[in-house]
């Protein structure tokens, strides 16, 4: 049977990389920050701490916490964009797998990671249906008090899709992974939510 396709396929055909890359690299030469994601991860765990980056992407956010002395592993199911990651950074361990089907034991044991970080609308972007069983396959990499951090659009005004997930859907798949909600933020500046259209969600294990 054929696993369904993503959303994120079906926008991009899985051979964006070059394009997306081009576009940040814009972003960053006009002057605009790139790293607040990886800022907010690490002020969440110390350097040194393993951090699994689910849907990496192009590497941007990985990259920057492997700089800052973490541990990274990045997981993404679009090739084109793996290949940026690793023509970027060739030392760095770079997966290929779709997060639905992603085996835990691929990347980790018994859950040692400190800390899972999905940024870039991963769960909206995801094949319809899929949210729960990604939601439990992260948090099984997570170790006894490790955090997940996922940050996506609730609104047409901050997704590339119409809106497929609400924040209470997504607390729910996660409290059913065995996760508890800890805080929420409106920005990767680690501003208050205030009931907009994104959202960054902390949950522990």
């Amino acid at each position: 049977m054929l696993a369904a396709m993503s959303r994120w396929n079906e926008l991009t055909g899985g051979t964006s990389g070059e394009d997306y890359a081009a576009r940040f690299a814009a972003l960053a030469d006009s002057g605009k920050d790139m790293h607040g994601e990886a800022r907010f991860c690490a002020a969440l765990v110390p350097a040194g701490a393993r951090v699994l980056d689910a849907g990496c992407g192009t590497g941007r956010v990985m990259i920057r916490l492997a700089e800052l002395g973490y541990d990274c592993v990045g997981v993404d199911l679009d090739p084109s964009m793996l290949a940026v990651a690793q023509r970027a950074a060739p030392g760095l361990p770079w997966i290929e797998a779709d997060l639905a089907e992603f085996d835990p034991a691929a990347v980790t044991v018994a859950g040692d990671f400190d800390l899972v970080v999905a940024a870039g609308n991963i769960f909206p972007l995801l094949a319809a249906g899929t949210e729960p069983a990604v939601v439990t396959r992260l948090a099984a990499t997570l170790r006894p008090g490790g955090l997940m951090v996922a940050g996506f659009g609730l609104d047409e005004a901050h997704l590339p899709v119409p809106p497929s997930i609400t924040l209470p859907e997504y607390d729910a798949y996660c409290a059913a992974a065995g996760l508890t909600f800890v805080d929420r933020f409106a920005t990767w500046d680690a501003d208050p939510y205030d009931d907009g259209g994104y959202a960054i969600s902390v949950h522990r294990r």
